[in-house]
């Protein structure tokens, strides 16, 4: 039987990035199938007062989102493309597909760029499809991504630097799938030294090459901004 894996994402985050590649790898090895779904970090670390994201004209995640969100419609194939391009453009290349000029360069190698995006945006409804997606995981007490639901248990993680490919990605997938049987097993962390740290910094870098917004990770498992020195 063909094991079914629920992934939610924000497309600005780099570990969730990073645990998308593993997962993909995994995914050509034994033929699980990912339904990609969405999770906003701007949304669960909004300040008090600030505008959400779905009531701004364009809002970097959350904007790419809703294009995800009507490519997703048409065919979860199409999402999975979509999170490839911009995950490779901001976390490989240091781009930044958070930019609307560039987001639709990016859709052009995917679909009709100009009719996909334009509908997207126009339509409110791709609001509450990433708005659905991102209660999901608040309401099954999630507070970050990568957030897998196997099985219909939602598991945070794993986070990744340099994923695992070949058979060590099946390692790793054995690791978190097991954790679907041991419903009572909450946590299991690997404690960081500075040679960690500085590691998880230069695998970092095209992505805070590519950020230019302040990241806040409230609950997060790793701090970026202490680990890069920013």
């Amino acid at each position: 039987m063909s094991v079914s894996v629920d992934f939610h994402f924000d497309p600005m985050c780099p570990f969730a990035y990073q645990t998308s590649v593993w997962i993909r790898d995994v995914r050509d090895q034994i033929g699980i199938t990912i339904n990609w779904r969405f999770f906003s970090l701007e949304e669960i670390n909004r300040p008090e007062g600030k505008k959400h994201p779905w009531e701004r004209e364009w809002s970097y995640g959350w904007s790419l989102m809703r294009i995800g969100a009507l490519l997703r419609r048409t065919d979860m194939a199409l999402l999975d493309r979509w999170y490839a391009a911009i995950g490779h453009e901001l976390h490989t290349l240091g781009g930044k597909p958070h930019d609307p000029a560039v987001a639709r360069r990016l859709l052009t190698d995917i679909v009709d760029e100009a009719a996909t995006f334009d509908a997207a945006l126009d339509d409110p409804t791709t609001h509450d499809d990433v708005r659905a997606d991102h209660q999901r995981v608040v309401d099954a007490s999630g507070y970050g991504v990568p957030t897998l639901f196997v099985s219909g248990q939602c598991l945070f993680g794993p986070v990744l630097v340099d994923p695992p490919t070949g058979p060590d990605a099946l390692k790793l997938w054995n690791v978190v799938s097991g954790m679907v049987d041991l419903p009572h097993v909450y946590e299991l962390q690997r404690p960081k030294t500075p040679a960690d740290a500085e590691r998880i910094g230069r695998s970092l870098r095209p992505y805070l090459d590519g950020r230019d917004w302040v990241s806040i990770n409230r609950g997060a498992v790793v701090d970026v901004g202490r680990l890069t020195g920013n």
